[in-house]
């Protein structure tokens, strides 16, 4: 593969966050993922690290997306050059509908430490199957495919990086787990990481920006963000800190 297609939902919903990892990233669109949700079910350990995570409200959560059949939600998809190799297939699965876990690019797999990177088929925007309310029969017509963040669990990220950066990435600062957390735990977003991501949805948009306020979920998969954000308005008043502005400013 000469180029290989990345879809992104949260902080990829911008293309100037976007190009911090893919400097050279091509055709910066939308497109729709189908039999996937987008949930704020796990910390993660780089807001810890740049001090917006808030772990007394529990508001430290990040978005992964994990299989649901019926669920869909809108998303960036661009291109990065593969000619040298970066991403490569290291297996084929079908389990949860996917189709095997890939290698990315050492940036990719650094951004995105804590997930399973995997292949997913995608629709573009523009085309009419890729409206909400299409039927499972229609988006799987020929889908083109990108890499999507997934959900993973704790062993998988040790077995990736080692029980050292475990604990020095999350133990440290009293995180017991990454994807172990209920619906009930009363996990929260990070106020600066979701004021970002909104921002960047709306700038692409109102069917992106409807998308990521409806179709985005808490830990309890029922409560969207548009409800969390009518009953915690604060969050779009949370800066983020001078040397961070930049990185979080939609």
């Amino acid at each position: 593969m000469e180029k290989v297609t990345i879809l992104g939902f949260g902080s990829l919903l911008s293309e100037k966050s976007a190009r911090t990892t893919f400097p050279g990233l091509e055709s910066f669109r939308l497109g729709r993922v189908h039999n996937y949700k987008r949930v704020f079910a796990q910390p993660a350990s780089i807001f810890f690290r740049r001090g917006i995570a808030n772990k007394d409200t529990l508001e430290m959560s990040s978005l992964s997306a994990e299989y649901c059949p019926g669920s869909s939600f809108i998303c960036s998809v661009f291109e990065v050059s593969n000619t040298n190799g970066e991403f490569m297939a290291i297996q084929s699965a079908e389990e949860n509908g996917t189709e095997g876990e890939f290698t990315p690019s050492l940036a990719f797999r650094e951004r995105e430490e804590e997930f399973d990177i995997i292949l997913v088929p995608f629709k573009e925007l523009n085309d009419s199957s890729s409206l909400s309310n299409v039927t499972d029969s229609m988006a799987n017509l020929n889908p083109e495919k990108g890499l999507l963040c997934a959900r993973s669990t704790d062993e998988r990220y040790i077995s990736r990086w080692g029980q050292k950066r475990y604990d020095e990435y999350y133990g440290k600062y009293g995180i017991e787990t990454i994807w172990n957390w209920s619906e009930t735990s009363g996990l929260r977003p990070c106020a600066t990481y979701l004021r970002h991501c909104v921002l960047a949805s709306k700038s692409m948009g109102k069917e992106c920006y409807n998308s990521f306020l409806d179709e985005t979920y808490l830990v309890d998969r029922q409560t969207t963000i548009r409800k969390y954000l009518v009953d915690h308005p604060e969050v779009m008043e949370t800066l983020p800190p001078p040397d961070l502005r930049e990185r979080y400013g939609g």
